[in-house]
């Protein structure tokens, strides 16, 4: 999905369209190397041979084998046509030659393309068609079931048809909204929860919840939190799960604006220490944007617990600058390398005094590979951090429950809001 984001960010720096396509039974289209045998279907049994198996010389729906041949057939052939595999992201390929620009991006049958030839363009498609049953569905419009909508400033990106139809389908349409998706943390102990009735319905409605965040981090750390509990829910936690629900009714239309800029990267990171009580492990959380756009975030509980609220901070932006190492070899790949080094704000001073101090402190021993992985890509320039207030840091909305005025604050450096004017009644 990051990569989705980027190229969507570059076709509409460059004045690029970016055509969808769809594959026709794409799985039929799939070689198989191997021997592959299956029963006589029910209704084309042969009454003479009825014993019989059929040798597949193509793959069918069903197969373990089916999505991975058609990926080789698709990739192979356009291989041939001159593209190569991307080696940030295996599903996207490129296509150089002199001044022509191509990019192929795949996910199973559904495909964007974007570049600055379009002769080459139109000249692949040809192609294309003539080898597999190809739909052109002209300008990028649904695609993976996110609504992409050109607007006069750049694109909008939704999903206001599903997260109506995750209502529909959980029983609350009709529920009173919410002004955030989870309620600041209480103070008071709070007696043991029973176990939820249905953890059926619970897992149904938080991996809902996973895909409506692609275009709404917003609810990113409230589904996390949610879907930690996927084994044995409690009532209590259904009813975290409800509040999420509710804050969706109320912003249904939200979604994310891509609009042109600056292509600069840049990142925020931050951390909650011990935040969860039941195992005191912390949290962490990271957003990046090319210029003001999103590209990623992420929100993880640490696999180990950290013994001070420094220790948490680095391990945070110890796998910040991971991401932010996979974004520069990304961007580099579509001809857009940073020149300078992608800062990264962390509200932490001992965590960035940490990174810069040559002299590595007794007490944290048992995070040394973090240390010398974040020192390293100081010392080369492909990262610098930078101390930012905690008033301002982005990241604060991925880590811990806030109150309605700092998420709303942070809500909108998100760039999550409501559809231009222009089509705004049209979602």
């Amino acid at each position: 999905m990051t990569t989705i984001r980027i190229l969507i960010t570059l076709a509409l720096h460059h004045n690029w369209s970016i055509r969808q396509l769809d594959v026709s039974n794409a799985f039929l289209h799939g070689d198989l190397p191997d021997e592959v045998y299956m029963k006589q279907p029910p209704g084309f049994i042969d009454a003479q041979y009825p014993g019989h198996v059929c040798k597949l010389h193509k793959s069918l729906y069903g197969l373990k084998q089916s999505p991975r041949q058609w990926f080789q057939k698709l990739t192979k052939f356009l291989q041939i046509s001159g593209f190569i595999f991307s080696k940030a992201d295996p599903s996207l390929l490129i296509y150089n030659n002199g001044t022509s620009r191509i990019f192929v991006l795949i996910y199973v049958d559904d495909i964007l393309v974007t570049g600055n030839n379009p002769d080459i363009i139109n000249s692949l498609l040809q192609k294309l068609n003539s080898e597999f049953q190809l739909k052109q569905l002209g300008d990028i419009s649904l695609f993976l079931g996110i609504q992409v909508t050109k607007t006069s400033t750049g694109y909008f990106l939704s999903q206001p048809h599903y997260a109506t139809k995750l209502l529909q389908t959980s029983g609350f349409a009709n529920c009173k909204p919410a002004r955030t998706p989870m309620a600041t943390p209480n103070s008071k102990c709070r007696s043991p929860s029973s176990p939820f009735e249905d953890p059926t319905l619970y897992r149904k409605i938080a991996g809902s919840l996973q895909y409506l965040s692609i275009t709404r981090p917003d609810i990113a750390f409230a589904t996390n939190a949610a879907c930690q509990h996927m084994q044995s829910p409690t009532t209590a936690h259904f009813q975290s799960l409800k509040r999420i629900l509710r804050y969706i009714k109320g912003t249904s239309k939200l979604g994310m604006h891509i609009t042109k800029g600056s292509l600069q990267l840049k990142a925020y990171v931050d951390a909650d220490w011990a935040s969860d009580q039941t195992d005191w492990k912390s949290i962490s959380g990271h957003c990046m944007f090319l210029g003001n756009n999103l590209v990623s975030w992420s929100v993880k509980k640490q696999i180990t617990v950290a013994k001070s609220s420094t220790e948490a901070e680095y391990r945070a932006l110890s796998a910040a600058t991971s991401e932010v190492l996979w974004l520069r070899r990304l961007l580099a790949e579509l001809q857009l390398p940073q020149k300078s080094p992608t800062q990264i704000f962390c509200d932490n001073t001992s965590a960035i005094a940490l990174a810069n101090n040559p002299v590595f402190h007794a007490r944290m021993k048992h995070i040394e590979i973090d240390y010398h992985f974040i020192s390293g890509h100081l010392q080369s320039g492909a990262i610098g951090i930078s101390h930012i207030s905690s008033t301002d840091q982005t990241a604060d909305i991925l880590t811990k429950p806030l109150s309605e005025k700092r998420f709303n604050i942070l809500h909108s450096k998100l760039t999550i809001r409501l559809p231009d004017d222009q089509f705004a009644g049209d979602c």
